[in-house]
């Protein structure tokens, strides 16, 4: 039975099932623990949280009041609900620039939470998923709030914890493509478990191969491709792992010509969640610097990704509905416009073809030019894109400044 007092009334013994309010205003990463020691009692009265859940099933009940033999007046009794969901329909649209700094201090708690999760995987004690639930609830909202601030500011990830970050990036991209594909509530919730824990198995493999710094051997190359087996069986060892992120975690390798791993299957044979798996992890490891190379730009990306979906690599149709979510020229990427200024898109406006940008060079003069920001949609007359751009093609070192937590606009 569930049961909401309020944190003053915790004693040790107590199963946490979860803290009310935001996960990201308490300093736990996880969604419910046993509360083991007076310490660990303690952290939680003075972390800020005021009400909890607790699972009176798992851990010590509310303290009975003698007098009157029943709990205490502030404790609140809930059967068979979720403590804390929310609806994505209350959620408040939020701008760009608004959920930036929200999303940035996500993505640095994400990571705290992911690598611990990792970790535990890594040593063999990786035995529930429930801890996963208020992450990808977190990233869920942050998604819903806008679309675009969290998924861009996933791709600046550092090489050293691309793993851990890469889980973060896919949840937060399955969560908008189910959207996008008009799923249910609970079915974008599942996509986003699906993503976060699709790699998973890369914890069983020798750290110095999965972040070699150069071309990995054939041997080196066929251990990377066990992942995917490795991770199906530390999910398949936990009681009522959902089947669709058991089928992500096994699938999110196969193409849709068949000419995947490690089943090679077909088509209509790769599940939905795998196929958008596919899309979504292929597009993060692309964009992103890794070890051996440096990502390429976002509308680079799906340039290549379209030529690959043509050939089979991915569903088409779950392919077109991605470039929907990201847009054609997705956040932080360098354009060319035809008055001969070079800038990088901040936004996605009205129109996918014409995104909102920031101005910062003349190729002209070449000279670094005072930020300004343009909304190419209000322009159609006077100004448009040339082209894409290669950042290193210009000598530019540092684009990521004019769209990121630390642009002007």
């Amino acid at each position: 039975m569930l049961k909401k007092i309020v944190t003053n009334e915790l004693r040790t013994g107590m199963y946490i099932h979860a803290l009310c309010g935001s996960w990201m205003a308490n300093p736990f990463w996880r969604k419910s623990f046993l509360i083991s020691s007076d310490d660990l009692c303690m952290r939680v009265r003075s972390s800020g949280v005021r009400e909890i859940w607790i699972d009176t099933d798992k851990g010590r009940d509310v303290v009975i009041d003698n007098r009157s033999d029943t709990p205490s007046e502030n404790s609140f009794v809930l059967e068979g609900m979720h403590a804390n969901s929310f609806q994505f329909s209350n959620i408040t649209p939020s701008s760009t620039t608004h959920e930036f700094d929200r999303a940035a201090q996500l993505i640095a708690k994400s990571k705290e939470a992911v690598t611990a999760m990792f970790s535990e995987a890594r040593m063999g004690r990786f035995s529930s998923i429930e801890h996963a639930d208020s992450l990808v609830d977190e990233i869920a909202l942050s998604v819903i709030r806008n679309t675009q601030a969290l998924i861009s500011l996933s791709r600046l990830k550092q090489s050293d914890d691309y793993t851990y970050m890469h889980s973060v990036a896919v949840c937060a991209m399955m969560v908008a493509l189910a959207r996008q594909l008009g799923m249910a509530e609970e079915e974008v919730r599942l996509c986003g478990k699906a993503g976060l824990l699709h790699d998973l198995g890369k914890m069983a493999i020798d750290h110095d191969v999965l972040n070699k710094p150069g071309p990995l051997t054939d041997q080196e190359f066929m251990c990377i491709q066990t992942h995917p087996q490795s991770g199906y069986e530390m999910l398949l060892s936990i009681n009522d792992i959902p089947p669709a992120v058991l089928d992500v975690c096994l699938h999110h390798h196969e193409k849709f010509n068949g000419h995947g791993y490690p089943s090679g299957l077909c088509g209509e044979e790769i599940s939905i969640y795998a196929r958008m798996g596919a899309v979504c992890d292929v597009y993060d490891a692309i964009t992103s610097n890794r070890p051996y190379k440096l990502g390429w730009c976002p509308s680079e990306s799906l340039r290549r990704m379209a030529e690959w979906a043509k050939d089979g690599h991915f569903d088409q149709a779950i392919f077109e509905a991605f470039v929907k979510c990201v847009g054609i020229y997705p956040i932080g990427t360098l354009l060319k416009l035809k008055s001969g200024r070079l800038a990088v898109v901040i936004d996605i406006s009205k129109s996918l073809l014409r995104p909102m940008v920031n101005v910062f060079f003349s190729t002209k003069s070449m000279t670094y030019l005072q930020p300004y920001m343009l909304d190419l949609s209000l322009l159609a007359d006077t100004e448009g894109i040339a082209s894409c751009e290669d950042a290193s093609a210009w000598k530019l070192t540092d684009i990521n400044k004019y769209w990121g937590q630390d642009s002007k606009h």
